[in-house]
């Protein structure tokens, strides 16, 4: 992997992990037409790390505030965590019993290019939304189908951020606070799969100190600003807007397959 493509990688994943357009999907679709293999899990590793490292910097105030409220014994903060740790278990238990299919479904580039006509008309219904906004966190039956949504997200091409965002809001959440609880939601996700990666890391799939640090620079940095968008357009009603993005790239990569 040369510098620029790591650094052009990085970006794609800052920008596509918390944008609502799916970050697996292009990531696969970026190998793909730029022909680029990358060697090993230590890459997806160090750049999902950088990528996390954006959510502590946006909601840090919010999860220090939660931390002292859960060590406080606060029971508005241990019933929020306990709503988060609830929505992450459907992921988890896909991630740890279903991990061979989801590893196929990744082989496949079509999968990615069709599933992100998927997300475009989960984001379109976004536009349909009438429920009154009024509450800041789902009950218990909400934060279980809200963990589905994540873990239906496990497909490469079905967007995490906003497949589990729209289901918040069909819930009743406002907007503000249902992207708060899909991001943080994030965490514990995208740390245990970091961290059951690390097992995969050899030495042989070592790379080069300075592509490393690129690449997770330009992760974290796109990623801080990815956030910021995502919440931008969201409190703009303008949500939706994203799914005819990932129509038109859908069918522009399967294309690109087709001619291939």
């Amino acid at each position: 992997m040369a510098v620029w493509e790591a650094f052009v990688l990085g970006i794609l994943q800052g920008a596509t992990e918390f944008l609502p357009i799916s970050s697996s999907g292009h990531l696969v679709m970026a190998q793909t037409v730029l022909d680029v293999e990358v060697p090993g899990v230590l890459f997806e590793v160090w750049v999902h790390m950088a990528t996390l490292l954006s959510i502590l910097v946006i909601y840090h105030k919010r999860i220090i505030e939660l931390a002292k409220g859960v060590l406080g014994k606060d029971r508005s903060a241990l019933e929020y965590t306990g709503l988060v740790t609830l929505a992450t278990l459907p992921a988890v238990f896909t991630g740890l019993f279903l991990s061979d299919l989801v590893k196929v479904m990744f082989e496949n580039p079509v999968i990615p290019g069709v599933a992100l006509m998927v997300t475009g008309v989960i984001l379109w219904t976004s536009r349909r939304v009438s429920i009154p906004s009024a509450v800041d966190r789902p009950g218990w039956m909400g934060a279980l189908v809200i963990g589905l949504a994540q873990a239906f997200a496990l497909i490469p091409g079905i967007s995490r951020s906003g497949t589990t965002v729209v289901t918040a809001l069909w819930l009743g959440l406002k907007a503000e606070d249902a992207a708060a609880f899909s991001f943080l939601m994030a965490i514990p996700v995208i740390l245990g799969a970091t961290l059951l990666q690390l097992s995969e890391v050899g030495a042989s799939q070592s790379l080069p100190t300075p592509t490393l640090l690129l690449a997770g620079a330009a992760a974290a940095f796109t990623g801080v600003l990815a956030i910021r968008t995502f919440i931008t357009t969201l409190g703009k009603g303008s949500f939706h807007k994203f799914g005819v993005y990932c129509w038109i790239i859908g069918v522009l990569f399967l294309s690109y397959l087709w001619v291939k």
